[in-house]
């Protein structure tokens, strides 16, 4: 099993929508790096664990678990022309963006990034580099384990 944290602005995809979404899964639309559509193609598996993170608002951080619930697929907003997330060079057959659908396990209280930024056993977190944008990020057992236990959740 392998862990992961997410990005989305709340005002795109929050962790509310998430839980109000049907079956509390969402596709992870609209990822436009290459890197993070890699990990989303070649590493991510369903049952994964997700780190659910708020960003580009007041108070960033991590909203919820979640974890991935399908195997990757084509991102349909590639091929909408209306679309923010429309890429002219991609075609159906021959699609450059891919997605997976992530799916609620619990909402939490939030964990603040500053918090996140104090605490030693975060250090490593590649979300906590200096010049780290990427929307997925893998995080390590370690990692995924501080994050629980800073949540209340013993698994």
């Amino acid at each position: 099993m392998s862990y992961w944290l997410m990005k989305s602005e709340p005002d795109e995809c929050s962790i509310d929508d998430l839980a109000a979404a049907p079956h509390r899964t969402v596709p992870w639309f609209g990822v436009r790096n290459y890197q993070a559509r890699n990990f989303m193609r070649d590493d991510m598996r369903i049952g994964d664990g997700v780190l659910f993170y708020h960003s580009s608002c007041a108070e960033p951080g991590v909203a919820g678990l979640a974890e991935v619930a399908s195997a990757p697929y084509p991102d349909a907003t590639q091929f909408d022309a209306k679309s923010p997330y429309f890429d002219p060079q991609s075609t159906p057959d021959k699609p450059r963006w891919l997605l997976v659908d992530v799916k609620l396990r619990r909402k939490t209280a939030l964990l603040p990034l500053k918090r996140m930024r104090e605490l030693p056993q975060l250090q490593s977190m590649q979300l906590l580099r200096p010049g780290n944008r990427l929307s997925i990020t893998p995080v390590n057992e370690e990692e995924w384990r501080a994050v629980l236990e800073l949540l209340g959740d013993r698994r």
